[in-house]
């Protein structure tokens, strides 16, 4: 995937991953995008983990993979906020 399909893939799966961690307020677009690629990467190890396949493009199923290390990695930020 090219960059400018990795930014747009970003924002995509940080915004949707904000909604269910109720951070969405505070998220703007740029921030969306990072959680978003970071997710990526954290969904791709942990799907690797468990014998799954990674973000392997502009799909569905990449698209979950992000969301939910997306979801994972605001879970963890949340948690360090509250201390």
């Amino acid at each position: 995937m090219g960059i400018i399909t990795w930014i747009i893939f970003g924002a995509l799966a940080g915004w949707i991953a904000s909604k269910f961690t109720g951070n969405d307020a505070q998220m703007g677009a740029l921030a969306n995008i990072v959680v978003g690629i970071v997710g990526a990467s954290i969904g791709g190890f942990i799907f690797g983990l468990t014998g799954g396949s990674g973000v392997t493009g502009f799909n569905i199923y990449s698209l979950f993979v992000a969301v939910i290390g997306a979801i994972v990695l605001l879970t963890i930020i949340n948690l360090l906020k509250k201390r």
